[in-house]
């Protein structure tokens, strides 16, 4: 039997990179896919994609900044195959490193919106589901500048250490539902969302660039897939509230 045989996952951000390569996983490991991303072209790649191995999979035009989107993913993966069982919210973007001194309030708002706002919306749609029937799964994509400071700009830090206390907030109030939530906390994926840096600022990215000769290699999409294929599984039944650091060691340094 496969690992998410009869399971439904919705996967937001998941018309690309590893959001797409969490999305295909599911869906080789039997799960009913909604992809759920505001570049269409992107989403319907993935469904094809999908669909060409032999899955189910259907896409649906989201903006996590939107509570109608949000509500319309979880209620159509309800309305097409009648329940909801994994919810990954994947989707994020990053912040040109700013710092302190130099962040907008227009870049804060636009990376606290998706990164934070979206990701609350996103689980408290998708607890109404779980809560009824006493079952469910949240993977959240953190980062590792949601347990370190020097990582990231500032709102990309705060928005992803927002994701983790959230995180461990849903484990420890809906636990004793049989509902899990768990983050994963990647290093370096070279993916489009680590190609979105476009002028960073000077001060922040050298800030934050200083450990990175520590950092063994960068981590690939098909790993970081592999944790949310294990925390979405019943493997990690008794996983419940951790953040995974996958970094391959550079913050234990």
């Amino acid at each position: 039997m496969k690992r998410l045989e009869n399971k439904v996952a919705v996967v937001t951000g998941a018309g690309s990179g590893i959001g797409r390569e969490i999305a295909q996983l599911y869906a080789s490991e039997g799960a009913k896919i909604v992809i759920a991303d505001m570049n269409m072209d992107g989403a319907e790649e993935t469904v094809q994609s999908i669909k060409a191995n032999g899955g189910e999979a259907l896409a649906v035009k989201t903006n996590v900044t939107v509570e109608e989107d949000v509500q319309a993913m979880i209620d159509t993966a309800v309305e097409t195959f009648g329940t909801l069982d994994i919810l990954v919210n994947n989707a994020g973007i990053m912040d040109n490193m700013f710092a302190a001194g130099t962040v907008t309030d227009e870049v804060w708002d636009k990376v606290l919106a998706i990164n934070t706002t979206g990701v609350m919306r996103a689980m408290r749609k998708a607890l109404s589901v779980f809560e009824e029937k006493q079952y469910g799964v949240i993977v959240n994509m953190a980062s590792i500048a949601a347990v370190t400071g020097g990582r990231g700009g500032l709102a990309y830090t705060a928005s992803k250490h927002a994701v983790a206390g959230m995180t461990k907030n849903v484990a420890s109030q809906y636990g004793h539902m049989n509902i899990r939530c768990n983050a994963i906390a990647p290093a370096q994926i070279p993916t489009n969302i680590t190609n979105s840096l476009v002028q960073p600022d000077k001060h922040g990215m050298q800030q934050a660039m200083r450990g990175v000769n520590l950092m063994s290699r960068p981590g690939t999409k098909e790993e970081i897939a592999n944790i949310a294929l294990f925390l979405g599984s019943d493997e990690s039944s008794y996983v419940n509230g951790v953040i995974i650091e996958a970094d391959n060691g550079w913050s234990a340094y």
